[in-house]
């Protein structure tokens, strides 16, 4: 019988490796922006295309390589970061596996230039799908140019699972900011289709958090700091007041190496216990310092996650550095046994009286009298007792109607309408149904009988029903009304969250928005929809701008459809809530006047209905 395991091509192993490497154009990016780090460049430039779908290009001013490196640097299993396999346990350095590269260029058309700065030359290569077509000499700036263009031309079918250019984007964004912010002392600049997202320069921690996520963040930092045996702290957390809905501004570095961690982000909300509402999550920048050989990176493809040997200390330290630091600037309420000694009042004054001030009246002034008779009069009599006023009868009210006798001819008669009643407006089986009242259950159900039983409506669904019909017939005939404000609303947003916003510009103006000025690092609000409360529009736009991010459609109409599902969402009434019996009366009607009624417009059941067979054979058991 024949043998029928065999060893893989290297192309096709690349290309099987590149599924776990390159998931998407963020993967590339986050990849070349490391091994520019690694390179010991002090500027770094991202330049992308259409998402990173056409271009994406990193040009640093590293180290390096030469000939033989930027040969060898596509091969698999080929790194200068490690030697042995106990280097993996004292790691400096992002990648260390050897695989990226290899596999970017497996699913892509690769260009490298290079030059070290003792050369006079540089490298130029180009490589298509693993095979290079071309190696050349150049004269080339020191550093490093790598450009990454048509990804996963060979693997159509990765192509087609690529999400719109929006969400690839923000995906790019969320790689470019984590490395950015781990390094801020290096220069980063983003160029998306030939505009400028983001430059920033080398700067400290705390300017490099407000220089990307804008001005307004410097005033909701707390810095954090703890140093130990175990674990070195700096960093940064958000004041309680600026919590948000969404885990936006969240970061975890561990060894200059973003991470993520659900048992330290437990530990962050543990120090934030009893100072956030319900729902809300604290914004934090916690850099995290510890031995290599306490840590294993190398458990997760992206290497995201880390195993701590100690995390149990990590956690408790952790927790106590943040409530000491929320404490410690007046965030969190601590007990402060220190008093000030000029609030002490002396036991002499025990039984003192307290001395009533002396208040002199001058009854004689009147601000109505000349001036000159007025001053005489008050030096006659300076500060001596007047006699009471008096206050003069007036005369009898009647008087001032007497010769004003009604002509008799202008005296009409007034003829009183019979209040018998002749008939009825409604026939009796109306009349019948109007006197059905609607009941709610638990602040959550609403019951309205009808004629076949009962109906059970759940009314936030069915109030995201009515809503979501309302804001996409506004959005699509552009006769929303709007309520202007007295005083306009100034907000403020990081430069992503502006060009979403911008993108999103028309289709809120329809629901009802009015924007008045949009800047580089805020927006001005001078009108709402209707139904829309001046204390609810930030948390509105917060949760519409997170619902976007994470997923915005290519059609424009599929956009409107997600501004109305977002917007429904958000300003649909709560469990929990009391309605009015009008208030009830008015939602059944409304939803029953949607196009769609028996649907929220996250495909959920809005009412179910209970007829009259089956109580009977509940009662018949």
């Amino acid at each position: 019988m024949s043998s029928i395991i065999q060893l893989l091509p290297d192309h096709v192993a690349n290309q099987i490796a590149a599924g776990e490497v390159v998931q998407r154009p963020a993967s590339v990016v986050k990849e070349l922006l490391e091994n520019s780090v690694d390179a010991g460049s002090t500027e770094i430039k991202l330049i992308v295309k259409d998402a990173g779908k056409t271009l994406i290009q990193v040009i640093d001013n590293g180290r390096g390589m030469s000939v033989t490196d930027a040969r060898m640097c596509f091969e698999r299993h080929a790194t200068s970061k490690i030697r042995f396999a106990e280097d993996l346990f004292s790691l400096h350095t992002k990648g260390f596996r050897g695989e990226a590269l290899a596999s970017i260029a497996a699913i892509a058309h690769v260009e490298l230039k290079t030059r070290q700065e003792q050369d006079e030359l540089g490298t130029h290569l180009v490589i298509e799908g693993s095979k290079f077509t071309s190696q050349d000499v150049a004269v080339l700036p020191k550093g490093t140019s790598f450009a990454v263009k048509n990804l996963f031309f060979n693997i159509p079918a990765r192509r087609n699972f690529l999400k719109s250019d929006m969400v690839e984007f923000r995906h790019i964004i969320d790689e470019f900011e984590r490395v950015a912010l781990a390094h801020h002392n290096i220069s980063f600049v983003l160029y998306h289709n030939g505009s400028e997202m983001f430059n920033l320069p080398s700067s400290n921690q705390r300017q490099r958090i407000v220089n990307i996520f804008g001005g307004r963040t410097n005033e909701k930092l707390v810095p954090v700091k703890e140093s130990t045996e175990i674990v070195e702290i700096q960093g940064f957390v958000c004041k309680p007041e600026f919590a948000k809905k969404n885990r936006g501004e969240q970061f975890f570095f561990v060894n200059n190496r973003f991470i993520k961690s659900g048992y330290l982000h437990h530990a962050v909300m543990a120090a934030y216990e009893g100072l956030l509402k319900d729902g809300c999550q604290p914004g934090y920048f916690i850099y995290l310092d510890v031995p290599p050989n306490t840590i294993d990176i190398n458990i997760h493809p992206t290497k995201t996650e880390i195993k701590f040997d100690d995390e149990h200390a990590l956690y408790a330290i952790l927790r106590s550095a943040i409530k000491h630091s929320l404490g410690q600037f007046n965030v969190a309420p601590v007990l402060d046994f220190e008093r000030d000694a000029n609030l002490d009042t002396p036991y002499s004054y025990e039984h003192k009286e307290a001395v009533v001030p002396a208040v002199e009246v001058d009854r004689n002034f009147n601000p109505f009298a000349d001036e000159k008779p007025a001053r005489a009069a008050s030096a006659a009599s300076s500060f001596t007792a007047a006699p009471a006023f008096r206050r003069e009868k007036a005369s009898s009210w009647e008087s001032l109607y007497t010769g004003i006798a009604p002509a008799a001819d202008e005296i009409a008669e007034m003829n009183f309408e019979s209040e018998e009643v002749t008939g009825s407006l409604f026939n009796e089986a109306e009349v019948e149904q109007a006197v059905y009242k609607t009941y709610q259950i638990h602040k959550k159900y609403i019951v309205s009988p009808i004629k076949s039983g009962m109906v059970i409506i759940d009314q936030k669904r069915a109030h995201q029903r009515i809503l979501y019909e309302q804001f996409l017939t506004n959005i699509t005939i552009h006769h929303a009304s709007s309520q202007q404000l007295l005083f306009p609303l100034v907000l403020y947003y990081n430069q992503s969250e502006l060009d979403l916003l911008r993108e999103m510009r028309q289709a809120l103006e329809n629901t009802g928005f009015v924007f008045a000025e949009f800047n580089l690092d805020h927006i001005v609000v001078s009108g709402l929809p209707v139904n829309v409360a001046e204390s609810e529009v930030s948390i509105l736009l917060e949760e519409l701008i997170n619902d976007l991010q994470q997923e915005v459609p290519d059609s424009s109409f599929s956009q409107t459809d997600s501004i109305a599902k977002s917007m429904a969402r958000s300003l649909a009434v709560k469990t929990g809530t009391l309605l009015t019996d009008k208030e009830q009366e008015a939602m059944v009607n409304a939803l029953f006047a949607c196009k769609e009624p028996d649907v929220s417009p996250f495909n959920k059941p809005t009412f179910i209905t209970v007829s009259v067979e089956d109580l009977d054979k509940r009662f018949a058991i």
